[in-house]
């Protein structure tokens, strides 16, 4: 029996507006006409949501555009300074805090550097319930119009009825209820909200929406940094789950009774292609670092001796030896997924990927079935190392957009009803459509 459509009137409100508001965002500057074209809108219905957009200072005339045969058309976009978005990458080796506005602007950023090896729960709450009130302080912008604040973390994300548990084995967390932890830690304004994500899942979506993943149906997005995990999208839509542990690709087992992983376990992807094992493989081939230096100095000196003049042999070995576990590693995704395009991101991913892509693209060709592996490009990411804080900032933004451009929910149902009757002729077009 077909389930039937329960569907309110302001369910089809809040996603009529939601889909406005997203065309807007991710289209750029459009006009009225094209945004019926592309939302299956009345022009009637169009004309009463940009309006009241308008009215709320979410939509800003954007100039002009030239239409065939007629008078020019007005664009819109959302305004960037409607409100203000916050991203936190809890790395590891630093927790970065940055201020967007809505256009995806950085206004400030704080950065707040950790110990090798220590990822404390409590400093690591203080470091972001910090970096918070920096941001906001040091842009000066109003508290009121923080949307929210998301933060990208190592591990996976359990979403549980009291908030959000990480699951981060790498850096011995266990259950640790995060977002509980920062509610009581962070100052936020009322109506901004508190979202919490695998830093690998942020990178995809920051990809997915504004980088090289933007209209890829099915894609992988790999974040490399001290570790490997990856982000998965199938349909257009990034993998999820209550539970999903896709982004821990880097557990993958790539050798059987192999090296020791950080996770426990032997033989990970992680334990040979990470940066951290990357380094540590090489310091045990006998290369001479200062033990405390830095893990991107560490890697960035790996790369230098490797592709050098006169190359050092040992560290050309790690560098090629790394492409073809990654390679190895990608080919189980491209079996597995079919996917379209693989994106290679992350702080070591950008280091690394001028000097090992056409290795990798090689072995993962070699370790793949022939009929995906003809069908995938592997690209390095384009939004840069801040691409997890710019995904991290995207999650307050997609649940704005989720509630219809609302902060707030509507107080009750009898101010909802009055404000419904008011609008009622200009909303019956819309319902025409929805419920055909």
């Amino acid at each position: 029996m077909p389930t039937p459509n329960r569907q309110t009137v302001r369910d089809l409100r809040k996603n009529s507006r939601s889909a406005v508001l997203q065309r807007l965002y991710l289209d750029g500057p459009t006009s009225r006409q094209a945004l019926g074209a592309a939302t299956g809108l009345s022009s009637g219905s169009i004309s009463t949501i940009v309006a009241e957009l308008l009215e709320e200072g979410l939509v800003e005339e954007a100039g002009t555009v030239d239409s065939a045969g007629g008078r020019p058309r007005n664009l819109l976009r959302v305004s960037p300074s409607c409100a203000y978005l916050v991203g936190v990458d809890v790395g590891e080796t630093r927790v970065r805090v940055e201020l967007f506005d809505m256009g995806l602007a950085e206004l400030a950023r704080s950065e707040h550097p950790l110990e090798h090896g220590h990822y404390d729960v409590e400093s690591i709450v203080r470091h972001i319930a910090d970096g918070v009130a920096e941001v906001i302080d040091g842009a000066g912008v109003p508290a009121e119009r923080l949307l929210g604040v998301g933060v990208g973390v190592p591990g996976i994300v359990e979403r549980a009825p009291g908030g959000a548990v990480v699951h981060g084995q790498t850096i011995g967390w266990e259950a640790v209820p995060l977002e509980a932890l920062l509610r009581e830690a962070v100052a936020l304004p009322p109506g901004a909200r508190l979202h919490i994500e695998n830093g690998a899942k942020t990178l995809g979506r920051a990809e997915l929406w504004f980088g090289g993943g933007r209209g890829a149906s099915d894609a992988v997005i790999v974040l490399f940094g001290s570790g490997i995990g990856a982000c998965i999208v199938t349909g257009g839509a990034i993998l999820e789950g209550t539970r999903s542990s896709a982004s821990e690709w880097g557990h993958s087992t790539v050798h059987v009774r192999g090296r020791r992983c950080r996770c426990g376990s032997t033989g990970c992807l992680e334990a040979y292609a990470g940066a951290e094992a990357m380094i540590e493989r090489w310091r045990e081939a006998g290369a001479r670092l200062d033990p405390e230096v830095d893990e991107e100095i560490a890697l960035a000196t790996l790369i230098a001796r490797a592709t050098g003049d006169a190359p050092d042999p040992v560290a050309a070995t790690v560098l090629e030896e790394t492409a073809e576990y990654l390679g190895a590693g990608l080919a189980t995704l491209i079996n597995l997924y079919n996917p379209e395009r693989i994106l290679l991101g992350g702080w070591a991913g950008l280091q690394l990927a001028p000097h090992i892509l056409e290795s990798v693209r090689r072995h993962a060709s070699a370790y793949s079935l022939r009929y995906p592996a003809e069908r995938v490009t592997i690209e390095p990411g384009r939004l840069g190392p801040d691409a997890v804080t710019v995904g991290a900032a995207t999650l307050p933004l997609a649940d704005f957009f989720a509630r219809g451009g609302r902060r707030q929910d509507p107080a009750g149902e009898a101010e909802l009803a009055a404000e419904l009757v008011a609008e009622q002729a200009g909303w019956r077009a819309a319902l025409g459509i929805r419920t055909s």
